[in-house]
């Protein structure tokens, strides 16, 4: 869709009569005993949708992970765990995303097959604990009702990396989480599907050390998300992801956290998108939203326009830095990413008409094109 856009948006009238946006409100089984959703998709405030894996069809096209994202705006650390059925991870990584050093730590277990080897919770929206521990690694995050604590062990380069964090929650924090179906050639594709929760606007302190050296994060100036997914994918998909929250000023000089959720291209979206704006821990629902030029195949580093198509988000990101990886084997299994960091600037409007002006936020958005 992204390349389809106009520079006056002219067609947002008419994709909206086939976008809905369809929130759920009480709990609901997301699949039947055959593995097919029971919704068309929707979002929720909270995880509602009640996931049970051992339902999912084909088993062996399952994805699963939990993937944290902690950054002030110099160095982002990624601390991520996952189980794809062929096999999974667990993996911390720091970088620097100011540009300055071209620092890169990384560290990760691997393993393969096994789809039980690891088994995450299916509800990560209440309590848990999620561990991975062998050898020289540790992967644990615990989650309570108003913090969650995330700690990562694990060699890299002939050092240790011991990586500690803790975030701080609303005491009852909203969130988006959505169901996704997906389609192949324009046909519905009943067991396939991404149930995905963003955490967002958690501030976040902590350590990431790598032998002698250690970069410390401050709650004054350092936010996580928890990029939460549970589904049955396709073999190919592509989506764009951006995220981000800072500390806003009211009129009193009073602090109140604001971020924003934009996702889209990734599926379905016929019945709900993964756009939302937060404020004090509520989600404020938006409309979906595209980028006015599509960034492909040389454009990553120019201005990125991005607008809601009911006009409620309205922001530029300025990029700074582009965090581009390809993990590729043997161009079967392949991971093709430019995750920009940037800052913005522009409007967002709250469900109650109030217009935030936001300056200089720092923020991210991603373009990913994958096989797996």
């Amino acid at each position: 869709m992204a390349n389809e856009v106009k520079k006056t948006y002219v067609g947002w009238q008419e994709l909206d009569k086939k976008r809905r946006q369809v929130e759920y409100t009480k709990p609901i089984q997301l699949l039947d005993d055959d593995g097919n959703l029971q919704i068309r998709g929707g979002w929720a405030r909270h995880n509602i949708f009640k996931y049970d894996r051992t339902l999912a069809r084909p088993q062996w096209r399952g994805k699963e992970w939990d993937f944290y994202q902690v950054s002030n705006g110099k160095y982002m650390v990624q601390i991520s765990i996952a189980n794809i059925s062929i096999g999974g991870y667990a993996s911390a990584n720091l970088v620097d995303i100011s540009g300055n050093e071209q620092k890169v730590i990384s560290s990760m277990a691997l393993w393969l097959g096994g789809k039980n080897k690891v088994i995450l919770p299916e509800n990560c929206d209440c309590p848990n604990v999620v561990e991975y521990k062998k050898g020289k690694y540790l992967f644990r995050a615990v989650t309570d009702k108003t913090s969650r604590t995330l700690e990562f062990v694990g060699p890299a380069k002939g050092q240790t990396v011991e990586a500690k964090f803790q975030m701080d929650l609303f005491e009852d924090h909203q969130n988006i989480t959505i169901v996704t179906p997906f389609k192949k050639k324009g046909e519905y594709m009943s067991t396939r599907f991404f149930m995905t929760m963003k955490q967002n606007c958690m501030p976040c302190e902590g350590t990431y050390k790598w032998g002698d050296e250690e970069y410390t994060f401050d709650k004054s100036d350092t936010f996580c998300v928890l990029d939460w997914g549970r589904g049955v994918w396709p073999y190919k998909n592509v989506w764009y992801w951006g995220n981000g929250a800072t500390y806003l000023k009211d009129e009193n000089g009073n602090n109140h956290i604001f971020g924003f959720e934009i996702t889209w291209g990734i599926g379905d979206e016929s019945n709900a998108t993964e756009t939302c704006l937060f404020y004090d821990g509520v989600a404020h629902k938006i409309g979906s939203v595209d980028v006015e030029v599509f960034p492909k195949p040389d454009k990553y580093m120019e201005p990125w326009h991005f607008i809601s198509e009911d006009g409620r988000f309205d922001m530029t990101m300025t990029p700074t830095f582009d965090h581009h990886s390809d993990m590729n084997g043997l161009n079967i299994v392949r991971m093709h990413s430019h995750q920009v960091h940037g800052l913005w600037n522009g409007t967002v409007i709250l469900d109650d008409g109030t217009k935030l002006q936001i300056k200089d936020m720092y923020a991210f958005c991603e373009y990913v094109e994958n096989k797996w």
